[in-house]
């Protein structure tokens, strides 16, 4: 029953988290279907297991009520015969009622015990799944006010992000995700990644917060290896958005003090200024107060991603990681965007994953990625003249007068 119970379940979430897939591809009638089916495998699961609940408990009574009747019959029997008093008799029906009832228990826990071992069973996969990601045993763990970079070196500019020579496989893939990456990223200047869906721009990205450990080279910030920093530290320098937003239920201010606790609401508004979101704030009746539903479904998926940007930016963080966060705004958005966060990330490391040639030409360089190597490195223009697959994604977004 726990095994159809979990298909139901399956079947009706995945419903519910895509209706308008399933709306869009006009699949209402199948997916009608796959629910009735899960259903009725639940309810003749059901109903099987109800059937023998139903026989057991009247055959135990009946056992029950035979034994008491044997045990009373033959007891009379011997009593008669002078061979046992009625007092002995009592106490032996006692002793065999107890016995009997125990057994009843039994019985009820065979039906228990399955639902039961096969909950736990679940519950200890979670209990007992260790963390991929650990801090080494020699890493100075230390509050967030504490930085280990700079209690280590205070003349180290903070922000200098090199990779060496990194390469990347996921578990059990056939092939690396990314095959010797270097370059280096310093403070002030913008570096963009870019190149064609799986080419390992996210992977990239996601390796710089230690969302996964590499599995050769090192990736260093400010000279130290980022798996001899904890993990606390080194996120509390980097200012993180993802490539699919993510709000959380609560006010608009909320969400964005979420990168910062203590930030002022000066620093709120500035934020949501520079990411462009302070418009549409504006607009909305309790302005930054506005609750947002689970999931931000009560905003667009433009107004999410510069929410998020704005979250990331009240961090004010050493290192900043776009990753494909400009997707959902239009280009008149994207360029107003572009040129107020200059000023702000003048005097941090900046990476951009981008899709679109116009979110990276004004990069300070452009890593170009293609099947998980790193095909060309320089500015849009260098890249025009010497990077072939850098020159296709150009002709395939732009026109000749924008590429000249």
């Amino acid at each position: 029953m726990q095994v159809r119970l979990d298909e139901l379940n399956l079947v009706l979430r995945e419903g519910l988290t895509g209706n308008r897939v399933i709306r869009a591809f006009n699949r209402i009638g199948s997916e009608k279907r796959r629910f009735e089916q899960a259903n009725q495998n639940l309810t003749d699961t059901a109903m099987r297991g109800g059937q023998i609940m139903a026989m057991m408990m009247p055959l135990m009574m009946i056992i029950l009520n035979v034994c008491s009747i044997a045990i009373i019959w033959f007891g009379g029997i011997r009593i008669d015969a002078g061979n046992m008093q009625v007092g002995q008799l009592m106490a032996f029906l006692q002793y065999a009622m107890q016995i009997m009832f125990s057994l009843i228990m039994v019985s009820m826990l065979f039906v228990m015990i399955p639902r039961a071992s096969a909950s736990a069973i679940r519950i200890n996969e979670v209990l007992e799944t260790k963390h991929e990601i650990v801090d080494r045993p020699a890493t100075d763990i230390r509050s967030d006010s504490q930085p280990l970079l700079q209690t280590k070196s205070e003349q180290v500019q903070q922000g200098i992000l090199v990779f060496e020579d990194v390469s990347f496989h996921y578990a059990n893939a056939e092939m690396p995700a990314l095959r010797h990456i270097s370059f280096t990223a310093n403070p002030g200047m913008i570096t963009a990644i870019i190149g064609g869906t799986g080419s390992g721009k996210s992977t990239l990205a996601n390796l710089i917060p230690r969302f996964y450990d590499v599995s050769e080279g090192r990736i260093t910030l400010d000279g130290f290896d980022i798996r001899d920093i904890s993990q606390a530290e080194l996120r509390h320098h980097i200012g993180y958005v993802p490539q699919k937003a993510v709000l959380f239920s609560g006010t608009i201010s909320e969400n964005i003090r979420y990168g910062k606790d203590d930030a002022t609401d000066e620093e709120i508004r500035h934020a949501a200024s520079v990411a462009q979101a302070e418009s549409f704030i504006a607009e909305m009746k309790a302005g930054y107060e506005t609750i947002l539903a689970q999931g931000g479904s009560n905003v667009s998926g433009g107004q999410k991603q510069r929410l998020s940007i704005a979250r990331a930016l009240v961090r004010k963080p050493s290192i900043y990681i776009f990753d494909d966060s400009f997707s959902a705004l239009d280009y008149k958005t994207d360029a107003k965007l572009r040129a107020a966060l200059r000023p702000e990330l003048q005097h941090s490391t900046t990476l951009i994953v981008a899709q679109r040639i116009s979110t990276v030409m004004d990069a300070d360089q452009i890593i170009v990625l293609d099947e998980g190597e790193m095909v060309g490195i320089g500015r849009h223009e260098e890249l025009l003249e010497t990077c072939k697959v850098y020159q296709e994604i150009a002709t395939s977004q732009l026109t000749k007068g924008e590429i000249a």
